[in-house]
């Protein structure tokens, strides 16, 4: 942890994970991204879903998976049922299509506590880095490479961006969470 530039990078590395995440997570309409890191078996090889087919969602609760090789449409079918997405892949011989239904409020909420706890997850991520931050400044106090003023005037550089890093997990959470609980 050698300067503010590397704390930065690490702190936001933890709020982009945090976007994909919360990306996945279910909301009231249909969203490509709910997925992202499925793989399908295909021909013996683990392949990305976006590898094997197309993906659309034409209407706010479908989303359309059309394979460029109809081959693979049982397997894209079992990846699916395998990812426990609460939905009920529909197999056409062409096409497959996920229809949403709409969120009752029991999982709305359900999903609003696990949104909850990824950005609480992400959260102790960035303790951490302040952690590993700090630890690495009274580290290099030990081996005189700074003095007591540069460690005070860093750990508080420490501390601000660790700040900025939790408001915008916050941020992020309390945006996911309002999208959720809309009806």
């Amino acid at each position: 942890m050698a300067d503010a530039a590397d704390l930065k990078s690490r702190i936001d590395k933890s709020v982009e994970d945090l976007k994909r995440e919360l990306a996945k997570a279910r909301t009231g309409r249909a969203n490509t991204n709910i997925l992202d890191g499925i793989k399908v078996n295909q021909y013996g090889t683990p392949t990305p879903l976006n590898g094997v087919a197309s993906i659309s969602a034409p209407e706010p609760r479908l989303i359309v998976i059309k394979p460029w090789d109809k081959g693979v449409l049982k397997d894209i079918e079992k990846a699916l049922r395998e990812a426990n997405l609460d939905v009920n892949p529909m197999n056409d011989g062409e096409m497959i299509r996920l229809p949403f239904p709409p969120l009752t409020e029991e999982t709305r909420k359900k999903i609003a506590k696990q949104v909850k706890e990824k950005g609480e997850e992400h959260k102790v991520a960035i303790r951490n880095i302040r952690r590993d931050a700090n630890e690495a400044l009274k580290a290099q106090l030990k081996d005189k490479k700074i003095t007591e003023d540069d460690l005070k005037r860093r750990t508080d550089e420490v501390q601000k961006a660790t700040d900025a890093g939790i408001k915008q997990v916050d941020d992020l959470v309390a945006k996911k969470e309002k999208e959720v609980m809309t009806v």
